[in-house]
């Protein structure tokens, strides 16, 4: 990605120029000097309905004037200003049409593009990291495949601020990072390379990097988050990476993804169907990854760990079995109902883990439950909290970076549906409320310190024809971190 800043649109040469129309009314400034570049051709375009200005619609004008070189492509944002979905699919045509053209500068004059309840410095962040995520392309296993660059050396902002885009570019970066992971096949994207992209993030950014291996675990007593790899070929890895940009002695703020690379569900097996997008199940590690390199590429002052629990879930003779009883780090023991509820079992061992960094917060993000797809689809994820402070400034984060979540109960009438009769805990709660419990759960092991949980099971990623990680939530995640720069 190479996203620069102009001042207007008249002081940059490029090979296609983007300006953006709306349906009446008057023509946003960079708009209109182009329209008196080309005699009025816009005006009068839109005045014959041959480009109404509707959102999102485009109209490409290969050239307008001997005095203009450059090709303008015509973007519609309708009469009003842009709602966050309206906007988001603005500028994804934007993308779109840069993808499909053989331009190698293009200037996008941001004129004009106005998004409800937003300051222009938002309406910044928001549009270089949308531009920026909408060149992302997945180049892996087809033989046809080659890497398209799509250069975008200019946006324009009349009074705009540069770490308003950087957080934008690094923020699509990060994004794109975790869409690349979340896509690799599960036969590739393992525990071990997971942490091998850790250490690779330390030796590119210049990060401590820490790597629990079974053995470790196992002194530890991390029993728990053991059970679930058990099954497996593959060696579980408990991955700590350390962003240092604070104070010293200054107390970190932690994210935790759950990364179990591949869930078949353990003895307890899933159904064929659509179970190849059980690959997605590490799409919480993979968020806390892409916001990791983010945090790396924008070097704010505050000191940031993440922590990656991956394992893959696999049976085999040697799988945990439902009905076993397994001891936790933190000493609870738990009895095992459904080993498809695996999820919970890496990610408590991790929580208490995370103890010894005496975190000032601790955010965990998993593809957690089904029930929370049930709850609130594909718009929201679920946040769970313990701590005020912290519930609010994820909100906060959510708004700043158009990444819905949606505050779910965590009230203790909840928790008796996680007793056991053989265990301090089972791993399930029943039928009734299954994202409440997966989170109730969770919070047993979070009494040292503020914590939220993120199920984002209905939001990392998208199923079917259009199959493929989102990226989400690492703009909420990025947001989150900046707030926190004292």
């Amino acid at each position: 990605m190479n996203t620069a800043l102009f001042d207007r649109i008249s002081a940059v040469e490029a090979d296609l120029s983007v300006v953006f129309v709306p349906s009446e009314g008057e023509l946003p400034e960079s708009t209109a000097w182009v329209d008196a570049k080309s005699s009025g051709q816009i005006l009068q375009l839109r005045e014959s309905e041959v480009f109404k200005g509707l959102v999102a619609q485009t109209l490409l004008l290969p050239s307008i004037s001997e005095e203009f070189a450059s090709a303008v492509l015509l973007v519609g944002i309708g009469k009003d200003a842009l709602s966050d979905a309206k906007a988001k699919k603005v500028i994804a045509a934007v993308s779109s049409q840069i993808k499909g053209l053989p331009f190698a500068k293009v200037a996008v004059a941001l004129s004009g593009l106005t998004i409800v309840d937003r300051e222009a410095a938002n309406v910044l962040t928001l549009a270089a990291q949308w531009l920026n995520e909408g060149f992302y392309e997945f180049i892996g296993f087809k033989q046809d495949d080659k890497e398209k660059v799509t250069k975008v050396e200019t946006l324009l902002l009349e009074g705009s601020d540069e770490s308003a885009m950087s957080i934008g570019v690094a923020t699509a970066t990060g994004s794109a990072f975790t869409r690349q992971l979340g896509n690799l096949p599960g036969n590739v994207c393992t525990p071990s390379y997971l942490a091998s992209k850790a250490q690779e993030l330390g030796e590119d950014y210049g990060i401590d990097v820490e790597l629990v291996d079974e053995t470790k675990m196992d002194e530890l007593g991390m029993h728990c988050m053991l059970s679930v790899g058990r099954g497996s070929d593959q060696p579980s890895y408990l991955i700590v990476m350390h962003y240092r940009g604070g104070a010293e002695n200054e107390a970190p703020h932690v994210l935790l993804g759950k990364g179990i690379t591949f869930d078949t569900g353990g003895i307890s097996l899933k159904p064929g169907a659509k179970m190849d997008e059980m690959k997605y199940d590490m799409c919480g590690a993979a968020s806390v990854f892409g916001t990791m390199k983010a945090i790396c590429e924008l070097k704010p002052a505050l000191n940031f760990t993440a922590v990656i629990a991956a394992a893959e879930n696999m049976p085999s003779g040697h799988a945990t079995k439902p009905g076993d009883v397994v001891r936790t780090m933190s000493g609870k023991t738990v009895e095992v109902l459904n080993t498809d509820a695996e999820g919970r079992l890496v990610l408590c061992d991790a929580l208490t883990y995370i103890e010894r960094f005496e975190p000032q917060s601790v955010v965990d993000i998993a593809t957690l439950t089904g029930a929370c797809i049930v709850a609130l689809g594909s718009v929201n994820s679920g946040m769970y909290s313990n701590s005020d402070v912290v519930a609010e400034s994820l909100k906060s984060a959510s708004k700043g970076a158009a990444d819905k979540l949606w505050q779910m109960p965590l009230d203790e009438e909840y928790q008796q549906q996680l007793d056991s009769n053989f265990a301090d805990i089972g791993n399930i709660g029943g039928p009734e409320a299954g994202s409440v419990t997966a989170a109730c759960f969770l919070s047993r092991f979070t009494d040292s310190y503020p914590w939220a949980h993120l199920d984002i099971a209905g939001t990392a990623w998208t199923g079917g024809a259009a199959k493929g990680a989102s990226g989400r939530p690492v703009g909420l995640l990025t947001q989150y971190l900046l707030s926190k720069v004292s």
